[in-house]
């Protein structure tokens, strides 16, 4: 199949968060499969030269080669993208978001034609590429190049919806019949995710919990109605998960390598966690590791009210990452009650992570809702087990074979699932096994691309 793979951010190019990560492994993991696949993107302005080996295709238009032979072209345009941000900057969202990204996908559509790459599947990623199933069944349905063409909605996180005012409607180009509460109008305003939704041939999220959740009131931001009509048509397969990168048989950031079927290493690491950390050198206890952004959504909320009677259980914690100021100001306070308990770590080390991962004994996730989540892959490989509320992408992936799951979202069901956590360690009969279990865990990109071939084929057959 001929594949065009259609997001805003793509590593290595240009990142503020997971779905660069899905939207630069994924195309790599398709052509392993045997797909024809290019990917599209805006040249923003941290994508030069001598950083990326760039050639020039035409003027607005420059690509690169990533993985074997992936072009990834470049839509250009000073005035949208030659910015500091992808998309915001200290007052906000750029004001003519919509203007940048509308024109993004319109140019997107036509350079398939310029290149002559008829595509069986065009893959969007997330509201900004949405407008691209809107424009492929509107205003270039009469083309008999994009005849036939079909369309795959990955969304990342319903949270995110690209909604703008009334007002700007007439900048997309766009019949004004499309803007009623059936096509792209959410209370009064345009919303760009449920233009997608609505004209995607095929819509998914990233994992199976996930692309259920979306279609209750809880967590379907008000587009649960919609979702629920498209119901046959929403599928969720789980992200991948970089091996390469994180592989504990390989890992330059630690001290000590270990695999499943030699796990010695794995003590070293704790140890040398410890030392980093200052923390007391006690192997019989513990050690809970947090990698994480310090929001609400990500179980902090919770986390806050029960940490002051976790700390006071035999334990230790190590935490790194940056978030909302008050969770800021309260870990610090509590660091200061406890320094022999716990270690804080405000801000972003990736060698830091690594190490977590690989010297924690649980990985500690207890997020309100998660998509996918990629910390939880992360430590199963590193045999670090993981504690996490049962929601999205965490559901599909921690069971009690290699992990600790809570399903009420109140701190004593955290507690009581922490402390079970420490008397299985404790008891250290079946943490071997359990640790294991994780490892043997097969999350590779290469199972994520079958998932979307099998997807693909799904809407291709039609």
């Amino acid at each position: 199949m001929k594949i065009a793979i259609c997001a805003s951010e793509v590593v290595p190019f240009a990142k503020t968060g997971g779905l660069a990560d899905v939207a630069g492994a994924l195309p790599l993991a398709l052509k392993e499969e045997g797909q024809e696949v290019i990917v599209v993107m805006p040249r923003y302005k941290s994508i030069q030269e001598p950083k990326f080996k760039l050639s020039r295709l035409k003027p607005g238009i420059s690509y690169a080669v990533t993985g074997k032979n992936v072009k990834v072209y470049f839509i250009e345009n000073e005035q949208y993208f030659n910015r500091d941000n992808l998309y915001t900057d200290k007052n906000g969202d750029y004001p003519d978001n919509l203007d940048r990204f509308s024109y993004y996908c319109r140019r997107g559509l036509d350079l398939l034609k310029e290149i002559n790459f008829k595509a069986d599947i065009i893959h969007v990623h997330d509201w900004q590429a949405s407008l691209i199933p809107v424009y492929l069944k509107t205003n270039y349905a009469a083309d008999p190049f994009y005849k036939n063409i079909k369309t795959v909605l990955t969304i990342h996180n319903i949270g995110y919806q690209g909604l703008f005012p009334k007002e700007q409607f007439p900048k997309l180009g766009l019949d004004w019949s499309l803007f009623n509460m059936e096509k792209l109008e959410f209370y009064d305003k345009v919303n760009l995710l449920k233009g997608g939704i609505v004209f995607s041939d095929l819509v998914n999220t990233v994992s199976p919990t996930y692309s259920k959740e979306i279609q209750t009131k809880e967590f379907g931001f008000g587009l649960e109605g919609v979702l629920s009509k498209r119901s046959k048509s929403l599928f969720g397969i789980l992200n991948g998960l970089d091996y390469s990168i994180w592989n504990p048989e390989t890992d330059k950031f630690i001290a000590a390598r270990f695999c499943a079927k030699d796990i010695k290493g794995k003590a070293a690491d704790k140890e040398d966690l410890q030392k980093f950390c200052g923390l007391p050198l006690k192997k019989n206890i513990p050690l809970f590791g947090i990698v994480s952004r310090l929001a609400e959504q990500k179980g902090f909320d919770i986390l806050a009210e029960a940490i002051d009677h976790i700390c006071n259980l035999d334990l230790q914690m190590v935490i790194l990452g940056t978030g909302d100021i008050k969770y800021h100001v309260l870990l610090q306070d509590i660091v200061k009650k406890y320094p022999k308990v716990i270690s804080l770590h405000l801000k972003f080390d990736d060698a830091l992570a690594h190490k977590i991962y690989a010297g924690s004994d649980v990985f500690l996730m207890p997020s309100k809702y998660e998509p996918c989540g990629l910390g939880q892959l992360i430590s199963l490989k590193y045999g670090t087990i993981p504690l996490v509320f049962k929601t999205g992408g965490l559901a599909d992936t921690v069971n009690k074979n290699n992990g600790f799951i809570f399903d009420e979202y109140k701190k004593d069901a955290l507690i009581r699932t922490i402390e079970n956590a420490i008397k299985a360690f404790k008891n250290g009969k079946n943490w071997d096994k359990l640790m294991r279990a994780g490892m043997q865990c097969d999350f590779s990109w290469a199972e994520s691309a079958r998932g979307y071939i099998r997807l693909y084929g799904k809407i291709c057959a039609k």
